[in-house]
């Protein structure tokens, strides 16, 4: 059995198009700077360690949204089963210059194609806060329906009330595109709704690159 796609929504392609235009100089700040290291940032680190070791050999592993691959990397050479996708094929590009060793395809949240109980987690890190409010609680559950008994599902995402609406990023690219923010408990109730039982929460303060953050890590009840 295929788990179901989810709605599309109406902006995917103006979504896509920003992250093309940013796509290069998101990963010129990774090789320079170190952007997005979760190495650099112990509470983060501690998050994706904990979520490595859970599923480890439970089966693959589907890092969503995944830009130029950072974190893939990480959890391959964590020893986990390991491929991404990402909306925009110039991060995808760049993905596989900056790490050979890995999987990447380009594929949307809402056009994955996962046969149930297929994966032993979904790893989507910062890069579900474009989906429409509407959209959020089908992607969801479709990695609840992707994941086996047992796997589970992490994710990083901007906290708080309301929505942004961002015309430049990453050094004044322009940009269009909405970050939806969310409050904690809406997140984890949206998590339990797809069929999900969270087994923990990191609150993180706002940082130098942006506002408060949220980690939540959910397992598929066996």
């Amino acid at each position: 059995m295929r788990a179901h796609r989810t709605d599309r929504p109406a902006d995917l392609d103006a979504v896509r198009e920003s992250y093309d235009r940013v796509a290069d100089t998101y990963a010129r700040m990774v090789v320079t700077t170190g952007f997005g290291d979760i190495r650099r940032h112990p509470w983060l680190k501690a998050a994706v360690d904990a979520f490595a070791d859970t599923v480890s050999g439970l089966g693959p592993v589907l890092d969503v949204g995944c830009g130029p691959g950072t974190v893939t990397a990480y959890l391959a050479e964590r020893g986990l089963d390991v491929s991404g996708v990402d909306l925009s094929p110039r991060m995808v590009e760049n993905a596989r210059r900056l790490h050979p060793q890995c999987r990447f395809d380009v594929a949307s949240a809402t056009d994955l194609d996962l046969g149930e109980a297929s994966l032993g987690g979904v790893l989507a890190w910062w890069s579900l806060f474009n989906l429409p409010r509407d959209v959020l609680p089908q992607v969801l559950a479709l990695f609840a329906r992707a994941l086996e008994p047992g796997g589970h599902f992490i994710t990083a995402t901007h906290a708080g009330d309301g929505d942004v609406v961002r015309t430049e990023a990453y050094g004044g690219v322009p940009v269009r595109w909405t970050t939806h923010r969310w409050r904690p408990e809406q997140l984890v109730d949206l998590i339990e709704r797809a069929g999900l039982r969270p087994v923990a929460e990191l609150r993180l303060p706002a940082g130098e690159q942006s506002g408060p953050g949220l980690v939540v890590m959910a397992e598929r009840p066996a």
